[in-house]
């Protein structure tokens, strides 16, 4: 769903996958290896939306702005479900966790972390390396080394999503879904995913 608006087209870089129940609306640029999950809308109609090589949008995530403004996700930016980024600019490596509301010209710091549910009000800026939580949102410590580094390899699987999801994503008629008339504790495919990566929590 890649919409031209007022004359302006997307630019969406073909190692990028935006699935297709998203929408991307006019003045957008999408870099390399760029995730956009399912139901994500990224509005470039009144401004600019850039969105650098590694990135990614998560399912449900809108992105969005004020008239004659731009909302710039720096490279390897991560933005959790159902997050809202309205005129803001999201620097390298940082972390917007799930259903958190980031306002308008917000500055959130390279390697810093927003928490899941945060509401980080317009013109706050969170200097790099730091963790912001609550209603509203105030910086609550350093992000550690351990830290960037866990955030940095979860993104990385993002990172490898996009390639995957061009290979295999497929689309199935309900005819070809599997179906069975309980729900067994065996499931076909186990043992083909792997835990490849652990909450915060399981790894300090």
């Amino acid at each position: 769903m890649i919409y031209e608006f007022n004359g302006m087209r997307p630019s969406i870089h073909p190692t990028a996958f935006v699935h297709q129940t998203a929408s991307v609306i006019g003045n957008v640029q999408i870099g390399k290896n760029v995730y956009i999950g399912p139901g994500a809308a990224i509005r470039g109609d009144w401004g600019r939306i850039v969105i650098e090589d590694g990135c990614n949008v998560q399912e449900s995530c809108t992105i969005h702005m004020f008239p004659g403004t731009a909302v710039w996700l720096h490279k390897g930016a991560h933005v959790g479900h159902g997050a809202i980024i309205h005129g803001a600019i999201l620097k390298e490596n940082c972390l917007i966790g799930m259903n958190a509301v980031v306002m308008d010209d917000v500055e959130v710091g390279e390697n810093s972390i927003v928490g899941a549910l945060a509401f980080v009000p317009a013109n706050m800026v969170i200097p790099a390396r730091k963790i912001a939580v609550g209603n509203p949102a105030k910086v609550i410590k350093d992000v550690s080394d351990k830290m960037v580094d866990w955030k940095t390899e979860g993104t990385k699987l993002y990172q490898s999503l996009p390639k995957e999801s061009h290979e295999t994503l497929k689309e199935l008629r309900l005819d070809e879904v599997q179906s069975s008339d309980s729900i067994s504790e065996n499931d076909p495919y186990n043992g083909q995913q792997k835990g490849l990566f652990e909450t915060w929590q399981k790894t300090k």
